[in-house]
């Protein structure tokens, strides 16, 4: 007993040194702190500065800067979102508002036409800023959810939402990413396989490679990880071995795109084809709406074909709606009475008029040539009047032979969307209530015995699956179009940056369907463009307003400075290179971007359906 007795701690001891519930307590809960601490996102500091790098860059990259090279690297800022596990603080809230500032600069243009249009820029560059927290979205769920690796996740996700953007509400398909590098001739040619898609898959590829390399202690450096993580930043080094093989996968890419380019141009033997006279004027949009300024807007684009007919032209090319009188044509089995009550605002005796199309037929025989003249049209047929954006083919001698309705509505500008649903959608215009043309129902090959021309009207040119549908019409009714001819009114933005990225958007039109283009364009840029997307130096440049200044320019290019002039009255004769070569994108259509956009939809069911590692399990790995 004594020696137990002297072994055995003193009961007061006991009670002293035996932890207290309260004590246990506290420490449970300064693990559940530390663990908690551990566990926490990343602050957004740096998600907010490579969000704001690359919207910044992305906005250089195009017009009215047109820094290319940037294409290459504007995205990999925001591509290092994608290679850490877990998102930092208020990331995707930082990718939202700095891609929304980023299309607010490069949309500006919108807000030159009106007021009104304020709402209309705002709203549509809140639309296309949505992208970029989607594309890193569904990228962080192919690379830590898939298991794909990056450089192959951004190229497809990428590829597959510029695909989704040009179709889902009725399309924007302007500032792909490869229209970035419209300058590298040899690069672009892969769009007549792929389409403007192929071009940007090579560059997100490239971008998403350089995203790896990007050494770990840069991902540290801009506090993208979470502070359990900062230390072992070894997880998230991509192996040397495997740098390589991307790069080298990058390289074999990028030879075998530019080789393509190399031997497609190649292959180009131009034939000579139609001879051609643009007419372009110079008008604010606001005369088209003064019937006032019609007989200027008439005489202006009447001289200057008087000045472009000694240049023997086959063809004269009018813009958009520049002949201000309305075209009316009705069903000729209608009735006096029918066509009385057509339409409140239309009299019998404006359907029965011949002014218009006797007018026409005058212009195209003084010129002794084909005229495609772009105009306002009312078709009645039955109990119904169709009023439209309209192109009509003139041949002398036989007048107006056919005509062409835009099919392809701008939204705001020529429709309102949901107009009857929602109401407060008509602020968004500077129009009335009566507001809105109907849409063409059918494609239209103009053939005027010699030459088969393919009309597209406004923006039309901007659209890639339509302009592919019109050459596959073209093909199927016998023939290809020798042409595309595009009518566009550009007056609205005042010789701003919109007026470069059209050109640039419609010169992927030419290479995906190796078909020329001439663009007769209002306020500017017109032009001739070749299978190969290459704008061509016109034979004659007659530049009215440098004649009246007494120093005409020569070229349709400033000489200092390379760009177009705009915002001139003008008229621009060459003749055609037609382009032998065919097409696959044509054949094929959108193959490739949609099984692109296919995986985005898996994509995203597969991030609502597979849920993320646990937090633990990625701190103990």
């Amino acid at each position: 007993m004594a020696e137990s007795g002297l072994f055995e701690a003193p009961t007061s001891l006991k009670r002293k040194h035996r932890p207290s519930r309260s004590t246990v307590k506290s420490e449970r809960s300064v693990q559940e702190i530390i663990s908690v601490g551990r566990a926490a996102p990343a602050v957004s500091r740096g998600a907010w500065g490579l969000s704001l790098l690359s919207a910044a860059l992305g906005w250089a990259m195009f017009t009215p800067l047109d820094w290319r090279w940037l294409g290459w690297v504007a995205l990999v800022p925001v591509l290092l979102l994608c290679r850490i596990r877990r998102k930092t603080r208020w990331m995707y809230t930082a990718l939202a508002v700095t891609s929304f500032a980023g299309s607010l600069a490069m949309l500006q243009w919108m807000r030159l036409g009106d007021p009104a249009m304020y709402l209309a820029w705002a709203a549509l560059s809140a639309y296309v800023a949505l992208y970029l927290p989607v594309f890193i979205g569904l990228t962080r769920v192919a690379v830590h959810r898939v298991g794909v690796p990056l450089m192959l996740a951004a190229p497809v996700v990428w590829t597959g939402l510029e695909f989704l953007r040009a179709h889902l509400m009725t399309g924007f398909p302007w500032y792909f990413l490869g229209h970035s590098q419209h300058h590298w001739a040899e690069l672009i040619q892969i769009s007549d396989v792929l389409g403007a898609y192929g071009v940007s898959f090579v560059i997100m590829l490239t971008s998403a490679c350089m995203a790896g390399m990007v050494p770990t202690r840069f991902l540290t450096r801009c506090r993208l990880l979470p502070s359990a993580e900062q230390h072992q930043p070894e997880r998230y080094v991509v192996p040397i071995a495997r740098q390589r093989w991307h790069v080298a996968a990058c390289l074999v890419v990028l030879a075998a795109t530019l080789t393509y380019g190399y031997v497609r141009r190649g292959q180009a033997s131009f034939e000579a084809g139609p001879r051609v006279a643009l007419i372009q004027g110079n008008f604010p949009t606001s005369v088209k709406h003064d019937p006032q300024q019609w007989n200027d807007v008439f005489r202006m684009h009447r001289y200057l074909t008087g000045q472009a007919v000694p240049h023997q032209p086959d063809l004269i090319v009018w813009p958009e709606t520049m002949f201000r009188w309305p075209l009316f044509q009705h069903d000729p089995d209608m009735t006096d009475e029918q066509l009385s009550a057509a339409h409140p605002r239309v009299t019998l005796q404006a359907w029965k008029d011949r002014g218009v199309p006797d007018e026409l037929l005058n212009l195209a025989e003084e010129a002794n040539a084909t005229a495609i003249i772009g105009l306002d049209s009312f078709e009645a047929t039955g109990d119904s009047v169709g009023h439209y954006n309209s192109a009509a083919l003139v041949i002398p001698e036989q007048g107006i032979t056919a005509r062409y309705d835009k099919i392809h509505r701008v939204p705001f500008g020529e429709y309102i969307p949901l107009r009857d649903e929602l109401p407060w959608l008509k602020k968004l215009t500077p129009f009335g209530d009566d507001f809105g043309i109907d849409a063409g129902q059918a494609i239209r090959i103009f053939d005027d015995g010699r030459w088969r021309y393919a009309p597209l009207i406004c923006f039309e040119d901007t659209v890639p699956q339509l302009v592919r549908q019109v050459i596959e019409v073209s093909e199927q009714q016998g023939q290809p179009a020798d042409v595309i001819v595009n009518q566009t009114n550009d007056g609205w933005f005042h010789g701003s940056s919109e007026l470069d990225q059209h050109l640039i958007t419609a010169r992927f039109r030419c290479i995906e369907t190796r078909t020329p283009m001439v663009r007769a364009v209002n306020g500017g840029i017109s032009a001739i463009i070749d299978g190969d997307g290459l704008v061509v130096e016109p034979e004659t440049f007659i530049d009215l307003d440098g004649l009246a200044e007494g120093t005409p320019r020569k070229s349709i290019r400033d000489p200092n400075t390379g760009r177009f002039h705009k915002q001139l009255n003008c008229a621009l004769i060459s003749t055609v290179p037609l382009d032998p070569r065919s097409s696959l994108y044509v054949r094929w259509g959108d193959w490739f971007a949609s099984i692109c956009a296919a995986c985005c939809l898996c994509l995203l069911v597969a991030g609502l359906a597979l849920k993320p590692k646990p937090i633990i399990e990625l701190n103990q790995t």
